[in-house]
């Protein structure tokens, strides 16, 4: 999905669309619509505009088609990282990459890999990446209070 794809579906599948939305970061519907429509070429969103819609919306198709249009690739890290237990992080990263090598061996089982298994890769990849980031963070979290919490 291109970029002001991402936009135009940021607004559209919001429950109560752009009326709905608009207000929460100060303009109206109209002219909401007018920014994410990409045959619009007077009225754009800015920066600003798209993060808060973002996290309004609590929608990360823009800030992955952005990420995909400089090929670049974003990894969930869990938010809830520093609380967690360590062994947990270890669980939750050993089962990722159990899931990693499932996908893989199912996609290379034919020698050949279609469209969908190469998202299924690419995804249970970036799940993997994403808990390994976590269980360091974590880990960084216990070094630096000097001790494992039980």
């Amino acid at each position: 999905m291109n970029i002001d794809d991402a936009a135009y579906a940021t607004v559209h599948d919001y429950p109560g669309g752009s009326e709905s939305l608009a207000p929460r970061i100060g303009t109206s519907g109209a002219v909401l619509r007018n920014k994410v429509n990409p045959n619009n070429t007077t009225h754009r969103l800015t920066l600003s505009e798209a993060v808060q819609l973002s996290d309004i919306a609590d929608d990360d198709r823009m800030l992955q088609a952005w990420a995909a249009h400089r090929g670049k690739a974003l990894v969930d890290v869990q938010a809830s990282a520093s609380s967690r237990p360590v062994v947990a992080h270890v669980l939750d990263f050993t089962t990722s990459g159990g899931d990693l090598a499932r996908v893989l061996q199912e996609a290379l089982a034919d020698n050949l890999i279609t469209d969908n298994e190469m998202r299924a890769i690419s995804d249970a990849a970036l799940q993997s990446q994403g808990a390994l980031i976590a269980l360091v963070a974590r880990l960084i979290a216990v070094h630096r209070a000097g001790s494992i919490p039980e």
